[in-house]
């Protein structure tokens, strides 16, 4: 197994969420799965599989990058904005002038439409962001790119503006239904807190009328010294 340059998150490492999705994929789970980051995810190096007691997990060489295992998710608390709504936030998006990692899969303002997603999820509420997506039938797919579409949503709803910096540690998602091909959804991050470097986000991905068509709860690791 290998993540292609395409999908990366930070320049040398894979997408988060694309990462994850991509061990949920190979576990072989229908329902929720729960991803866990142990280390940054190389990117063009063949990687190794292994699964025991119920876990799947991912390794370069001897060292472990990832384990999944199947999980329990109740369903998402929040409220859907209009696609309008989600249009006009891509405005407040807080990533466009300045951007940690602009080469982002998901939400890297680098990246052209049809090589990245640009989701570039803003403000709706406080701490709520959403943006539209169009996938393409490619896209609407591939499990591991819906993972990475509802993955960095949850970062922006945390770091809005100031762009803490933060990656991935933990993300359990299912998707019970997969979106077709050029229709039109809506992406939603919603902020659940943090205790201490653990900040908690909540994502979605719903269709125009409302309907979810998968979700996450994430763990985010903040990369600065917390006061608390």
């Amino acid at each position: 197994m290998q993540i292609a340059s395409r999908y990366c998150g930070p320049p040398q490492s894979g997408n988060g969420g694309y990462t994850c999705g991509l061990l949920a994929e190979a576990s072989g789970e229908h329902g929720a799965v729960e991803v866990t980051l142990k280390a940054p995810p190389p990117l063009d190096c063949e990687l190794q599989l292994r699964s025991e007691s119920g876990v799947t997990s991912l390794w370069d060489g001897e060292q472990l990058i990832a384990e999944a295992r199947a999980a329990t998710l109740p369903p998402p608390s929040i409220e859907v904005p209009s696609l309008s709504a989600a249009r006009a936030a891509v405005s407040h998006y807080g990533g466009r002038e300045q951007h940690l990692y602009p080469s982002c899969f998901t939400c890297g303002p680098h990246r052209a439409p049809g090589d990245g997603l640009c989701l570039f999820t803003g403000t709706v509420a406080d701490g709520v962001v959403a943006a539209p997506w169009c996938p393409s039938a490619e896209d609407a797919a591939n499990l591991p790119v819906l993972w990475a579409a509802i993955d960095c949503a949850g970062y922006w709803a945390c770091a809005g503006a100031t762009q803490e910096s933060m990656l991935l540690g933990r993300m359990t998602a299912v998707f019970d239904r997969r979106p077709q091909a050029g229709q039109a959804l809506i992406v939603v991050g919603r902020s659940m807190g943090r205790e201490g470097r653990k900040v908690f986000a909540q994502t979605a991905l719903f269709t125009e009328d409302g309907h979810c068509l998968g979700h996450s709860l994430q763990t985010w690791i903040s990369l600065q010294r917390s006061n608390s």
